[in-house]
């Protein structure tokens, strides 16, 4: 297994696969980082991997398995095509390589417990890459809510949207996004943000009913979706995705025996346009007012750019994962029972 630089040695990373873009971000926060260094990077598309390792400096290399082997290698970055995860984990986990995948896990579970196989078999750190954990306002709901400062809570209402599916040069065929064997739909693809954050909140889910389809576009599988969870002690999770939105404002709702937290501009659409009012405000009982934090209004962009540096700490062994292996895996089950639930008509359980 590689061990992970001491003290003040940087972290030495590669990149497997550009083909989510979320890493090429990564790759230009990482370059000001004194303690991590992106080195190297193989990708399936030889001419984008050489695109991006003569943009961002790094050694191109033909061969994922030459990779791999290379000793001066810490750390991959995997951000291949969601249906390459588990072969691309396994891999770097067999060669000794700590992980930090992207986004969601994989498609199905039996690709899950490969990768949870090979990296306990192996010894080697993973975390997948959920920039909601790093939001600060996430942050501040999430103590919030351990701490009961809304008392017991009843409804948690999300949304997480994008609207890519209607950019046509976005959503155009050849873009594995919208390929259903790469990445089964979109509600799998952009609602495993939102799946986590419920999961992070409140633990694992007892059921889900959902509504997934196509409503606005034919691009891609589904583009948009409505999950309706229960959890363990009779919480209410709505999660509602859409890839069709251009323009929104409340993110998140919760409501509890005493009070409410309300968060505005927390996903992509409602961080296009200006602000008009708080990013986050508590109501709590017996308070004559809102209680409004002072969070700066900020674009995705800056979310994304944030998951670096907890990662790197991590593998420098200064903080937990953002989130591990089993926690993925149980965001897949979740939206694997949602998807089950609106195919089938029916209630799922867990």
């Amino acid at each position: 297994m590689t061990t992970v630089p001491e003290h003040d040695a940087p972290i030495r990373l590669a990149v497997i696969s550009f083909a989510h873009a979320h890493v090429r971000l990564y790759c230009q926060v990482i370059a000001d980082y004194p303690d991590a260094q992106v080195i190297a990077c193989w990708d399936d598309d030889a001419a984008r991997g050489q695109q991006f390792a003569q943009q961002f400096g790094l050694d191109w290399l033909p061969r994922l398995d030459v990779l791999l082997a290379r000793e001066d290698i810490d750390a991959v970055f995997i951000a291949s095509p969601t249906n390459q995860h588990a072969e691309h984990a396994v891999a770097a986990a067999k060669a000794g390589k700590h992980i930090l995948l992207q986004k969601p896990m994989a498609l199905t579970l039996a690709d899950c417990d490969a990768i949870i196989a090979a990296i306990n078999e192996a010894g080697v750190k993973f975390s997948l890459c959920y920039q909601m954990r790093c939001d600060p306002v996430n942050l501040e709901m999430k103590k919030l809510v351990d701490a009961g400062a809304v008392g017991d809570i009843a409804v948690l209402r999300r949304r997480h949207a994008i609207p890519l599916l209607l950019d046509k040069n976005w959503a155009a065929p050849g873009n594995w996004h919208i390929d259903p064997v790469q990445n089964m739909g979109m509600f799998m693809d952009d609602a495993s943000h939102a799946a986590d954050w419920f999961y992070w909140m409140l633990g694992k889910p007892v059921s889900v009913m959902a509504e997934i389809d196509n409503v606005i576009t034919q691009a891609a599988p589904d583009d948009n979706g409505v999950a309706l969870f229960r959890f363990r002690k009779g919480e209410i999770g709505i999660l509602f995705n859409s890839s069709t939105q251009l323009a929104a404002e409340a993110t998140t709702e919760i409501y509890g025996s005493a009070g409410s937290i309300h968060q505005n501009y927390g996903d992509a659409p409602s961080s296009l346009l200006p602000a008009d009012g708080s990013a986050l405000k508590v109501f709590r009982a017996g308070a004559s007012d809102w209680q409004r934090y002072d969070f700066p209004l900020v674009p995705q962009r800056a979310r994304i750019q944030a998951v670096p540096r907890p990662l790197i700490d991590y593998l420098k062994g200064k903080a937990p994962p953002i989130a591990t292996a089993a926690e993925g895996k149980v965001c897949i089950e979740m939206i694997l029972g949602a998807y089950q639930s609106a195919r089938e008509g029916r209630r799922v359980y867990f």
